[in-house]
């Protein structure tokens, strides 16, 4: 009977982990979100670029934030998110990280900024601070634009609204919801016809030198002080990083820095790249950041990561 149980094991742990013993096979497929801003596209690449020089295979799937925590929380169909934006996201992150079913690994980037913006010359107007929006409301059409149904910055701005907060209820203003491409080429039409606006900004992002642009002062009880400042975070289904402990030690590892995510976007939106071969000319120009994002971290073979992905990327 012992044997028999002995050989039963044994099958199970060959069918469960691969060949060499480093993870479970359902580990080798990295599932993560994307929910369509190109800040998130740029760490999702380079952790595809990365993922996938180490021999594991990739899944990035296009969702809402909503959805996306909804998504890690259920644990069946999404691994991992790389854009937690704190404190603009709380409210959705909130009820299920209180549940217990999401986890927090780390902050991946620091003293970003989310909250409302308007272009320089409308700055220089006087529209300086979120108490100026509706003396502005003719100009404006008493809307402001923002990104897709649900996001975090909608939901403070019609959190704002719907509480009359500096009258914005009062001058009849609306959110017009869109995605981050529908919304910059509203700043991009504005920007050729003059033309008054107030939308949604944040940084890292290449809007900051691609527009004359300022972040609105007043927002702090909605977006939080210092214009939002944000910290964005990496967060996985429950006990992930455990569960598949070498993808865990990567996802521990990364982080990112306000200029790395500017230059990265910038390509992307503005040269055209894919995502990942951003990502990629990125990390061949700059291989310095590998020596820290593969510390302790393996192939899916379970052989030292470092020098396989330097030898895929600056192929």
């Amino acid at each position: 009977m012992r044997h028999a149980l002995c050989v039963a094991l044994c099958t199970a742990l060959v069918v469960s982990v691969n060949a060499y013993g480093a993870e479970p096979s359902q580990c080798r497929l990295v599932r993560m979100s994307d929910p369509g801003w190109t800040d998130i596209q740029t760490t999702t690449a380079i952790a595809t670029t990365l993922l996938n020089s180490l021999g594991y295979q990739t899944k990035s799937t296009l969702v809402g934030v909503p959805l996306t925590f909804k998504a890690l929380s259920e644990g069946k169909s999404m691994d991992v998110f790389l854009g937690t934006w704190l404190p603009t996201m709380e409210p959705d992150l909130k009820p299920h990280r209180d549940a217990g079913t999401i986890d927090i690994v780390r902050a991946n980037l620091e003293h970003a900024k989310y909250t409302l913006a308007v272009p320089q010359t409308l700055w220089d107007q006087g529209l300086k601070d979120f108490a100026d929006i509706p003396k502005f409301k003719d100009a404006l059409g008493s809307k402001i634009y923002g990104l897709e149904p649900g996001d975090g910055g909608n939901n403070a701005v019609l959190k704002a609204i719907s509480e009359n907060a500096f009258g914005l209820k009062d001058a009849g203003f609306t959110v017009v919801a869109s995605s981050e491409s529908g919304m910059l080429a509203q700043v991009e039409r504005a920007k050729r016809r003059n033309q008054a606006i107030v939308y949604l900004g944040w940084e890292p992002h290449p809007m900051n030198t691609r527009f004359e642009m300022k972040f609105l002062t007043g927002g702090d009880a909605y977006f939080g002080p210092n214009f939002g400042d944000a910290t964005v975070y990496t967060s996985t289904r429950k006990g992930y990083a455990n569960e598949c402990p070498n993808v865990g030690q990567l996802l521990k590892n990364l982080s990112f820095s306000l200029d790395m995510e500017n230059h990265i976007m910038g390509a992307i939106l503005y040269e055209k790249m894919e995502p990942e071969a951003a990502a990629r000319a990125w990390l061949k120009q700059n291989p310095q950041v590998l020596d820290a994002w593969l510390a302790g971290v393996k192939t899916w073979e379970g052989q030292p990561g470092l020098e396989q992905v330097k030898a895929q990327v600056m192929r």
